[in-house]
């Protein structure tokens, strides 16, 4: 069998096995949607494991992301993928392994947008791995934010506009996209201080005010999907920003995360306000 017609099926099991967060709203994106994010979001989930990993010292992933920032301008092969990870290639999870993959299987016509994303995003990690992700000041935070997830409701904003027209205000989608990472820096604050000796919290600021910083974004998320118009769109969008605010509640309740049934029950909630509009 051709090696792109398992693709579709092989994207999904990845995904799900990497994010049952993103899962569910990519699932019920129309189908040229499905297959172009559902394609970006395990590129730069690949991207993000070279990042995040716990064992690669921090002068290798910057140059190796570098790197990669400057393979996304042009379209690529395998073998040039692969020399450029090769120091770290046994370490890395099948996610990165398979950039490659995943980037073919995105519907050509949008595979530019994925590489322009994919290219500042991969500069961005570099230079904060670089730093040790030292965030001292809110501009540190901020530009730290828009690299690894603002970038993404850019991104986003430009795929709805590939396939239906999309007029998108970038600051509503940035701050959609920063939504979403500070509640992840609210839920795994500790845990990334005691596992990485790293804090994005800017000096001087208490968990107060980063539960401010969350609001501010979260709130620009909500205006960001009003300004949306698919049926689809607006339910992927809608259901992580769901999950966001109600993870955030229950952090300020003093809860570690919502439970299976919260989770359950925003889905069929999610769909039931959508399905009334």
């Amino acid at each position: 069998m051709p090696r792109k017609k398992k693709f579709p099926k092989d994207v999904m099991r990845v995904l799900k096995e990497t994010s049952r967060t993103f899962f569910i709203p990519i699932n019920l994106l129309k189908k040229d949607l499905k297959q172009a994010v559902s394609t970006a979001y395990l590129v730069y989930r690949a991207i993000d494991e070279i990042e995040d990993h716990e064992t690669i010292p921090n002068e290798t992933k910057t140059t190796i992301l570098l790197q990669l920032s400057e393979l996304f301008k042009e379209p690529f092969t395998e073998a040039e993928y692969f020399e450029i990870i090769a120091p770290i290639q046994e370490q890395l999870p099948e996610v990165s392994v398979r950039l490659v993959d995943w980037l073919e299987a995105c519907p050509e016509t949008a595979q530019p947008i994925l590489r322009e994303t994919g290219s500042e995003m991969a500069y961005g990690m570099g230079k904060w791995a670089e730093k040790n992700w030292d965030v001292q000041t809110k501009e540190d935070l901020d530009d730290y934010t828009y690299y690894v997830a603002g970038i993404v409701g850019v991104f986003l904003s430009k795929i709805w506009d590939w396939s239906y027209g999309y007029d998108a205000d970038f600051d509503l989608a940035i701050g959609f996209g920063r939504g979403l990472q500070a509640v992840n820096i609210l839920r795994n604050e500790e845990e990334d201080m005691n596992e990485r000796g790293v804090s994005f919290v800017p000096n001087g600021w208490t968990r107060a005010d980063l539960f401010a910083y969350a609001d501010k974004n979260l709130a620009k998320a909500d205006a960001y999907i009003d300004t949306l118009t698919e049926r689809s769109t607006i339910l992927f969008c809608k259901l992580p920003l769901a999950f966001a605010h109600k993870s955030l509640a229950a952090m300020k309740e003093g809860r570690e995360k919502m439970n299976r049934q919260e989770v359950e029950e925003t889905v069929t909630e999610v769909q039931n306000e959508v399905d009334k509009q």
